[in-house]
């Protein structure tokens, strides 16, 4: 079953303004700061950091038991990274604009994003789509559900879960590896593919 709606419009929650995308080198680096003791110190925002006794974060048997959800997961996590930098981009963007600017950006990037994304995502299954919901929590620490309500604010939020729930989705997933034995899969298969172990 193709399920082009829910995935097209997962992805449009990560949007980022044709800017980002189209910009020339800047020749600095921007980020968020705090003034500690008369000392500009700035804020960077780093990702939790799993330690694991072994050097194998999947066994064989895993890997053998797996290999649809692997696929998977190695489908949809280029769209869930892509979609954490366009969000970040995003963000840095419409940070400082005024409330119509800052709407209007947001519009413009769902529209960069819907021309970037159609063709490739009319493909995908529903299967797929779960695991997009949760590897986008993964990479952002935010629901999809919350994604669009910072952006576009909770009645759209709840017109996008609405619409997800129709499908068989729930933009409100979330993704929690230390109690979730599936989450806690994902997240392996993740570490091992970014550290290109399969």
């Amino acid at each position: 079953m193709k399920t082009y709606g829910p995935v097209l419009f997962l992805l449009l929650l990560l949007a980022a303004g044709p800017a980002a995308a189209q910009q020339e080198p800047s020749k600095g680096h921007y980020t968020f700061a705090t003034v500690l003791d008369g000392d500009t110190v700035p804020l960077i925002r780093i990702r939790e950091v799993n330690i694991y006794a072994s050097g194998m974060l999947l066994s064989p048997k895993e890997i053998s038991n797996n290999k649809r959800l692997i696929r998977n997961v190695r489908l949809m996590l280029p769209y869930a990274q892509e979609g954490r930098r366009r969000l970040d981009a995003l963000e840095v963007e419409i940070a400082n604009l005024p409330k119509k600017q800052r709407r209007d950006a947001i519009k413009q990037a769902e529209k960069q994003l819907l021309a970037d994304y159609k063709d490739e995502l009319s493909n995908y299954t529903f299967s797929q789509g779960l695991v997009l919901i949760k590897l986008i929590d993964r990479e952002t620490n935010r629901t999809a559900y919350k994604i669009v309500g910072e952006l576009r604010g909770s009645l759209r939020a709840g017109l996008y879960q609405t619409l997800a729930k129709l499908f068989g989705y729930n933009l409100k997933d979330t993704f929690d590896p230390k109690h979730n034995a599936k989450d806690n899969l994902i997240d392996r298969i993740c570490l091992s593919i970014e550290r290109g172990q399969i």
